[in-house]
Parts: C-alpha cells; structure tokens; sequence
C-alpha cells in the first residue's frame, strides 16, 4: 500500500467513525469543549514528541505527502481524532487507563501495518508508552473534567499547559510558515540576542503574570479562561486588583520578547496584532458578557482599573465603600507575628486591615491567616502573607503570585515550617472576640493617616487590637 493512501485511510477512517458517533450521541456544549481541548493538547504534543520517536530510533516516517512539522498530515489527523473525539464520543465515562490500554493495543496491532509509511525501530513500546502518556492521557483527562465540570484545578493547570505550548511552540511556526512563502528567508530570521535558557528567565515575569490570572480564576472565580468554562464570579482580586487584562497583557508581552530574544520578527509582530484584535475585536465581545453577568460591580470595577496598562496600588471594592476590608489575622502575642502584621502596616496596603488572631470570629487560629471577606476562602500560612504583599503595590503582587503558585507555596511553607515558623496555636477569645474584630476594622476606617486609603490603618492599632 502507498504512503498517500496509508495517509488518506489513517485520517479517514477516525473521521467517518466520529462523524458517525457525532450523529448519534449529539453531545452538549461542555462535551464539545473537551473533545476540542484535548485535540488542541494532542495537536501540539505529537509533533515534537514523534520526533523525540524518530531521534531515540523507535520510528521514523517514510514520507512524500503533505507534512505538518515534520509529521504526516494524514497520520497526525488520525491521531488526534482517533484519541481526541472517538474516546470520549464511545465511552465517555471509562477511566483513563482503561482507554489508555485499549489504544495500546490498537496501536500495537495497527503501527506494523503502516509501513512504509511508518518504520518502526527496536524498543519502539517505549516510544508508544511515552506517547499515550504524555499526550493522551492529559488529554483524555482535560477533556473529560471539562466536559463533567470537575477537578477545576487540575483542568486549569492543564488548559495554561496546553496555552503555553500553543503560544511559545505552535504559534511561532506557523508564523513562519505562514510569511515563508512570500518573503524572502533574510527577512524572516535575524540573529538571536540570546540563548533560550536567558529567553526563557527574560520571559518568566510577564508570564507569571499570565499563570496568576489563570490560577486566580480557578481559586477565587470558580472557573477557567476558556468562554465556556468562564469564572462564576467577578475576580477583582490578585492580578486583577492592577489591571483588567492579565492574561491577555501577559500573552502580548511574551510573543514580543519571545520573538525579539530569538531573532524572529514575526513572532514579535503576531504579540502586537494580539493586542490589537483583544483590544479591539475581543473586548466587545467579552465587556458586554461581562456586564451583563456581572452589572454594576463590573461597570465599578472597569471605571478604576485599566485594560492594560498595571496600576502601581491595587484597587479594592472597600476603597469606594462597597465591600468590608479583608483582614489579615495575626497573633499579638508572638513577637516575630507582631513584627511581620507592623511591617504590612508600614507599607500601607489597600484594602486590608490587621486584626488580632485571637479575635477571630469562629475558630482558633495557628497560623496568620487571610480573609478575603467577599465569601472566598481563606488563606494560611505563606499564602496568607502573599495575599496581603498583593495589597501593596505591583511588584510585591508579582512576588506575593509567584509564592502562591501550587507548587512553589508548599515548598515554601515546608522550609518556613522547618525554620521555625510553624503552626501554633492561640487563645480564642470567641464571640466576645468577633466583637473586639469589629471594632478594630471600624476603628481602622477612622484612623486612617491623611491620603491613608480606606482599610489601612497605623501599626499601633493593628497589633494591640
């Protein structure tokens, strides 16, 4: 059999099987919105990692058709069909490593009879492994959390994961792709002002910027970035206490120094046209979605931070009167809390008071925590002392984000527990303490300094309550 017609049959036979089950099962919304994430993940994972395949020896494409980034047009669309769509049009509800098993042995039976459209080498089962574990399980399971509405976390993570690679490996080739035919090869590359290694440290705060927005969705919104997976609630807190836009900000700001730091214009020209079409075509769209969810607390919010240019403090719904301070409860009594609750004071955060651990309003504390007060949950630990660094100007929030990252903030908390720092806990003076609570946080408000903001207040009353 011919490689192009190995090609057409490899793409057609997934695609007549999913149009088929398409018709039949009609999924909903959510459903198609996996199935579409996790042929994005598989659309950007098989390239690269077939020709991983094809560099350790496991296989190699005998090849004269079409190609996408070195990999058979045909073959690929197959795969992402056949692992993206069919699974979850079959049996949406088997558990991964059931599916995972099923497409091994499909692929064991199939990938020997491709030739010589596809040559397989001694130990490729290692590449085969490598493969179904890297691109479709993430892919199965993003899918399938999506289409079940669960495991927010886990999707979100997976979604920035599939983002990033789309922006820094996709996106740049088929820029490149896209000009190389009408410019000549001069025009498309210019020396690179820096290895990748630097490239990638120069782009790594512009793009926590982009995570934090990700992750504050999920944490305090109930959702992800995606149009039909969107937050339940108006997220007005960390990265979008400075400015409206982080992910959109973060993602122009990226493509420009990703392109500049490589030597490649067009990369750098693709992140100012995704400005231009956000700023532009994108923003009526989603502003009006957003008013019409979210009414006058989105009109209040948008008339003080901006689109996309960061505000040097954050702004806070308690600055105009609308919303309760959060507080940052820290222990009197423990010196070095006492010291870490005159320090935040000192920087004057907006929108947040220091009230005393022990004043908590229904539980004993042990270790200094952070209430939002918007009906969010609260924070302890190193996490609650990111939160109120959020409150005080931009860089501190771009420090406070990068130590609430999931995996940064545990191992943080392990050295700041091993050092001395970990929990324990103090008196609880209950109901009378909740009272004491509110009188420090009323107190607060009329003490301010003169150009104080609304919610800080002086070290003297935040300690002694």
């Amino acid at each position: 059999m011919s490689p192009s017609l190995i090609g057409i049959l490899a793409a057609a036979v997934p695609l007549a099987l999913a149009a088929a089950l398409w018709a039949w099962r009609r999924p909903g919304a959510r459903e198609r919105t996996g199935m579409l994430l996790a042929s994005v993940w598989l659309f950007v994972t098989l390239p690269p990692l077939n020709g991983l395949a094809a560099e350790a020896g496991w296989w190699s494409f005998g090849w004269g058709g079409a190609e996408w980034s070195r990999m058979p047009a045909g073959l690929l669309v197959g795969w992402v069909v056949g692992w993206g769509v069919l699974p979850l049009l079959a049996l949406p509800g088997a558990p991964a490593w059931a599916w995972a098993a099923v497409l091994v042995c499909l692929d064991v039976l199939l990938m020997p009879r491709l030739a010589p459209a596809l040559r397989l080498g001694p130990g490729w089962l290692w590449g085969e492994a490598l493969v179904v574990a890297a691109a479709f399980v993430p892919a199965y399971l993003l899918a399938r959390w999506t289409a079940e509405d669960r495991r927010l976390y886990g999707r979100a993570a997976l979604q920035a994961a599939c983002f990033a690679m789309l922006l820094l490996g996709l996106l740049p080739d088929v820029v490149e792709a896209s000009v190389r035919a009408g410019w000549p090869a001069g025009w498309l590359r210019l020396a690179p002002l820096a290895s990748t290694f630097v490239a990638v440290q120069v782009i790594a705060v512009p793009a926590l910027l982009g995570i934090a927005g990700v992750h504050e969705f999920a944490t305090r919104g109930g959702g992800t970035p995606l149009p039909f997976d969107p937050p339940r609630r108006l997220v007005r807190s960390g990265p979008y206490a400075y400015v409206a836009n982080p992910m959109q900000l973060s993602m122009a700001v990226v493509l420009v120094l990703w392109g500049m730091m490589g030597g490649r214009p067009w990369v750098a020209a693709a992140g100012v046209m995704s400005v231009v079409y956000s700023a532009g075509l994108a923003a009526w769209d989603e502003g009006a979605d957003l008013e019409t969810r979210f009414g006058a607390e989105w009109a209040e919010y948008r008339g003080q931070v901006r689109a996309w240019i960061p505000r040097w403090r954050p702004w806070h719904p308690s600055l105009a009167g609308g919303a309760e301070p959060a507080r940052l409860y820290v222990a009197s009594g423990c010196g070095v809390c006492s010291e870490l609750g005159g320090v935040v004071e000192l920087l004057r955060p907006a929108g947040l008071v220091i009230v005393p651990a022990e004043d908590h309003p229904a539980r004993q504390l042990t270790r200094i925590t952070y209430d939002p007060m918007d009906g969010g949950a609260e924070e302890e630990g190193v996490a609650a002392a990111a939160r109120a660094m959020e409150h005080v100007n931009f860089p501190l929030a771009l420090l406070g984000m990068a130590m609430r990252l999931p995996v940064v903030r545990p191992l943080l908390q392990v050295v700041v527990d091993a050092s001395g720092g970990g929990p324990a806990p103090v008196a609880w003076r209950g109901v009378a303490g909740e009272r004491s609570a509110e009188a420090t946080v009323a107190t607060s408000a009329c003490m301010r300094r003169p150009g104080q903001p609304r919610g800080a207040r002086s070290g003297f009353i935040a300690i002694g309550g």
